[in-house]
């Protein structure tokens, strides 16, 4: 089976609903930030501060790249992880992409207390969301099988529908 990989801003529940789907799909659920944690022994704020955005990305690119060569896993991206040119490719060949989308507002809502996102330690979180949408909301579409809005909706609800996009597309068995 093919990856299934989840594109969105931050706050758009790819990590919960990532987990939730693996467990359905009876899959391993990896997070493409948290695996860079692992193996960097250190946290995503640390990274920004020592290397800056772009050292980061470098890190990033390199997971996801390893993260796409393998088959059957549920891989929950960074937001940004879009931007470079060399990630969509990856993510593309790299099996079938969900893209959940979200509002400003609810990124807002969903992020108001994470000190783990260095993007949004600014004096304007909204104004640094809605510049980060309107740039990579165009990069997520381009590389996205499916689009999934997640605002006001349960996790379980969003699972659900994700289940009969894929299964429509026949990226995963139908269910007895």
């Amino acid at each position: 089976m093919r990856n299934i990989i989840l594109v969105g801003p931050m706050g758009a529940g790819k990590s919960t609903i990532g987990r939730l789907l693996a467990k359905e799909l009876h899959l391993p659920f990896k997070d493409s930030d948290k695996v860079i944690e692992q193996r960097t022994g250190a946290s995503i704020p640390l990274i920004f501060d020592v290397e800056g955005e772009q050292g980061f990305r470098e890190r990033e690119h390199a997971v996801i790249a390893d993260l796409c060569q393998a088959g059957g896993l549920v891989l929950a991206t960074g937001g940004g992880a879009v931007l470079r040119e060399d990630n969509r490719a990856a993510l593309k060949a790299g099996g079938r992409i969900i893209y959940l989308r979200t509002s400003v507002e609810q990124q807002l809502a969903r992020t108001a207390r994470d000190r783990n996102r260095p993007l949004l330690q600014t004096a304007d979180p909204r104004q640094k969301l809605t510049e980060l949408m309107a740039l990579r909301d165009p990069l997520y579409r381009s590389i996205a099988d499916i689009i999934i809005e997640t605002d006001e909706r349960p996790p379980r609800n969003v699972v659900v529908q994700i289940l009969e996009r894929l299964q429509s597309l026949g990226a995963v068995p139908v269910s007895p």
